[in-house]
C-alpha cells in the first residue's frame, strides 16, 4: 500500500505534512482499523457461514428427520402388517386347532354315542332276554299251577305229556268217565301283555294232530270284544280266573255227548240238536251269565274280606293302645309304691 506523505485536514481541507512519527502513529492506526475490519469481517463471514452451515446442517437434520420419519412410519406400516399377517396367521392356527379340537371331540362323542348304541342293544337284547326268560318262567308256573288244581278237580281223569310235534299245547286231558275214555281236551295257557289271534288258529291245528276232542286257551289278556268266556275258530278261551269253571262245562259237554251217544233213545236228529245249542251264542252267554255272577260273588267276597282286615287292624290298633296305657299306668304307680303285686304278663 502506498502511504501518502500529506493528508488533507478535516476542518479547513489544507493539505497536512505527515511526519514519521505521525505515519508510524497513522500506519499503526490504519492496520488496526484494518485489522478490526478484517476481525470484523471475518466474525461476518464466521457468522454468515456458521449460519449457513446451521441452516445446512438444520436443513440436512431436518431432511434426515424427514427421513426416519417416513422409514419410521414404513416400519410402523411393516410392523403392523406383520402383525396383521400374524394375527391372521394366529387365528388361522386357532381355528385351525379349534376345528381339529372340535372334530376330535365330535368323533369322541360320535364314538361314545357308538358305544352307548352298542350298551343299549346289549342291554335291550340282554333285557328281552330276561323278559323272555322270565315270560317263559311265568308261563311255565302258570302252566304247572293250572294242571294242579286240574289234577285236584278231576282226580279220575289221566294227564298225559304233550306228543312231539305238537308245539302249541301245554296240557293234554283225557277225560274219564265212567272208567270209560269219553274224550280229551287240549290245553294251552298264555301269560304275555297282548292277545294274538293267531293262537286260536295254532291251537286248531294242534288239536287235529292228537285227534284232541276240545281245545282251551287260557290267557291273561283276551281279546278285546270278550270278557271273560268266549269261543273262537273252534277253541274255548277263557281268563285264568274262569279256567275251572270252564274245564268243567267243556269236561261236562263231552261227558253229555258221550251219554247221548250211548243211549239208544236219542237219534242222530236230537244229538245234532243238542250239539248245536251246546255251540250255540245263547249257551255261551248262558255260561258267560254263569261266570259274571261267580266274580261277582267272588268281588263280594273279597271286598269283605278287606273290610274285614281293616276292622280287625283298628280293632287291633285300639287294644294295643289300651294295653300300652295301662302298663305305662303300672308302671307309674310302681315307681311310687314299689310293693305293688306283680301281676303276669306285666313286666
Amino acid at each position: 500500500m502506498e502511504i501518502m506523505d500529506t493528508i488533507p485536514c478535516p476542518k479547513c481541507g489544507k493539505q497536512i505534512q505527515i511526519t514519521e512519527a505521525l505515519r508510524h502513529q497513522l500506519e499503526e492506526k490504519i492496520k488496526v482499523a484494518q485489522k478490526e475490519k478484517h476481525k470484523e469481517e471475518l466474525e461476518r463471514v464466521k457468522v454468515l457461514i456458521t449460519a449457513q452451515t446451521e441452516k445446512r446442517l438444520k436443513e440436512q437434520s431436518q431432511k434426515e428427520l424427514e427421513k426416519s420419519e417416513k422409514e419410521k412410519e414404513l416400519l410402523e406400516k411393516k410392523l403392523a402388517k406383520e402383525q396383521d399377517e400374524r394375527a391372521v396367521f394366529e387365528k388361522k392356527i386357532k381355528e385351525d386347532a379349534s376345528r381339529n379340537a372340535q372334530e376330535e371331540q365330535r368323533l369322541k362323542l360320535k364314538e361314545k354315542d357308538l358305544q352307548l348304541d352298542e350298551i343299549r342293544r346289549v342291554n335291550e337284547d340282554l333285557k328281552r332276554k330276561l323278559e323272555q326268560g322270565s315270560q317263559q318262567r311265568q308261563g311255565e308256573v302258570l302252566e304247572l299251577d293250572l294242571e294242579e288244581k286240574l289234577h285236584l278237580q278231576f282226580p279220575n281223569d289221566e294227564f298225559l305229556p304233550i306228543p312231539k310235534g305238537v308245539e302249541g299245547g301245554d296240557i293234554w286231558q283225557k277225560v274219564i268217565y265212567q272208567e270209560k275214555l269219553v274224550g280229551s281236551v287240549l290245553w294251552e295257557t298264555k301269560r304275555t301283555k297282548a292277545w294274538s289271534n293267531g293262537w286260536t288258529v295254532k291251537l286248531k291245528e294242534d288239536l287235529g294232530k292228537i285227534n284232541a276232542s276240545e281245545a282251551i286257551l287260557i290267557s291273561q289278556v283276551l281279546p278285546n270284544d270278550s270278557n271273560s268266556f268266549d269261543r273262537k275258530d273252534g277253541v274255548w278261551i277263557a281268563n285264568y280266573e274262569h279256567a275251572i269253571s270252564l274245564g268243567r262245562f267243556v269236561r261236562f259237554l263231552l261227558t253229555n255227548v258221550a251219554i247221548i251217544k250211548s243211549s239208544t233213545s236219542h237219534t242222530e236228529e236230537e244229538w245234532g240238536k243238542i250239539r248245536d245249542y251246546m255251540m250255540s251264542d245263547a249257551f255261551k252267554h248262558r255260561m258267560q251269565a254263569h261266570f259274571e255272577g261267580i266274580k261277582s260273588l267272588k268281588d263280594t267276597l273279597d271286598s269283605e274280606k278287606r273290610a274285614t282286615i281293616l276292622r280287625w287292624k283298628k280293632q287291633e290298633s285300639v287294644i294295643n293302645k289300651m294295653d300300652a296305657n295301662t302298663v305305662n299306668f303300672y308302671g307309674e304307680l310302681k315307681s311310687i309304691v314299689s310293693q305293688l303285686p306283680q301281676i303276669e304278663g306285666v313286666d
